[in-house]
């Protein structure tokens, strides 16, 4: 005689929720790991938009070009300070937001992404910096409570800028925070401090059953960073790196020959420490075979949420490559996948606001064979 299945008190109640839907296939974007819970998939980040004052919406024709092109999900950051700060007004636009996209069939990843000053805040006040946090999680709840489960998915903090024991302190609070008003919503949660795909390793799940863990991938980050222009990092020296790469190819030799020659002891160094073993789909598909067991030992759904190449100076057949490899890897794991982001200096389309300069052979490497 067999054992009863052992259901939790959500599950149950999702159950109940969701009888219509039980028969229904299951969406390309569920995730099937090690439990029921459906991880959104083939999608991309729309920063710029509700995570600042006067952001840009995309255009409806573009939103449905996208969608019939076959991405399903949309990684939506918000402000948490504009959320707190701009009361009904703002709560309503991100309702708004929301509604539109989920109405042309996409999934939602609401991700908290904390402004410049809240991350120095952490910094300096951890403590009062979590509770700007949860505030404005008190006040965004009553927004995801009233939109559906199985579309929208809110995600506790982007790179949670702190020490891994305080996180996961505040992580808790911040689920409970949620579940007060949203018991059948899937909570989304990354590692800190980068919520880098490494950081996973020791960090456990939370302490519920209607969860995903999110992580991100950007190496190395010589190639997928090079050329960048917002800070005084050696990032910004280093040029027309290939993928894949390793120290003995010619590229790689001439760079770090230009480099030395101009005195750039520091971007040179970098390149040499990131390509000390050569990066190749092969080590792109460790790296998510290490997350695919992290995912079976815990028995919890994963993400990849964020990866993506900077198109500063890269040529354009080692940025496909990359994002190809990186994108197989994770499908190759049952890793469900959003890339950063959509029209900026990551993106794959020329603006938001216009149906023409989609980027066919970005397009084909995230959603090709």
């Amino acid at each position: 005689m067999t054992s009863p299945l052992k259901v939790s008190r959500r599950h149950a109640l999702a159950l109940a929720a969701g009888a219509v839907l039980a028969t229904s296939p299951l969406p390309r974007s569920a995730a099937l790991a090690t439990t029921d819970v459906r991880a959104p998939s083939r999608g991309f980040n729309l920063p710029g938009w509700l995570d600042r004052d006067g952001g840009l919406a995309p255009s409806a024709a573009t939103l449905e070009k996208l969608r019939q092109s076959g991405f399903e999900t949309i990684r939506l950051p918000v402000n948490g300070d504009l959320v707190s700060s701009g009361g009904p007004a703002t709560l309503r636009r991100i309702q708004n937001g929301i509604r539109d996209l989920v109405g042309l069939g996409f999934s939602v990843l609401l991700d908290m992404h904390p402004s410049g000053e809240l991350v120095a805040a952490f910094r300096s006040d951890p403590d009062a910096a979590g509770g700007r946090v949860l505030q404005a999680w008190a006040a965004l709840r009553v927004v995801v409570a009233d939109l559906p489960a199985e579309s929208v998915y809110p995600e506790l903090l982007n790179e949670p800028p702190m020490e891994r024991s305080a996180w996961l302190a505040l992580r808790e609070r911040i689920a409970a925070t949620l579940r007060a008003s949203c018991p059948l919503h899937t909570l989304v949660w990354g590692p800190a401090q980068f919520q880098g795909i490494w950081e996973i390793a020791d960090t456990p799940p939370l302490a519920d059953d209607n969860q995903i863990a999110a992580v991100h991938y950007y190496a190395p980050m010589a190639f997928t960073h090079q050329c960048e222009n917002w800070d005084a990092s050696p990032l910004a020296r280093i040029a027309n790196l290939p993928f894949p790469a390793a120290k003995e190819m010619a590229p790689v030799s001439r760079l770090l020959s230009k480099l030395r020659a101009a005195g750039d002891e520091e971007a040179a160094n970098l390149v040499e420490d990131e390509l000390s073993a050569p990066w190749t789909e092969a080590r792109i598909a460790r790296d998510f075979a290490d997350l695919a067991r992290w995912s079976a030992t815990h028995e919890c759904p994963v993400m990849l949420n964020e990866f993506g190449v900077l198109n500063f100076c890269v040529d354009a057949e080692s940025r496909a490559a990359w994002v190809r490899a990186v994108r197989k890897a994770a499908e190759a794991d049952h890793v469900a996948w959003t890339y950063w982001e959509l029209d900026q200096g990551f993106g794959f389309i020329r603006s938001r606001q216009s149906v023409e300069g989609f980027d066919g052979a970005m397009i084909a490497a995230l959603l090709g064979s």
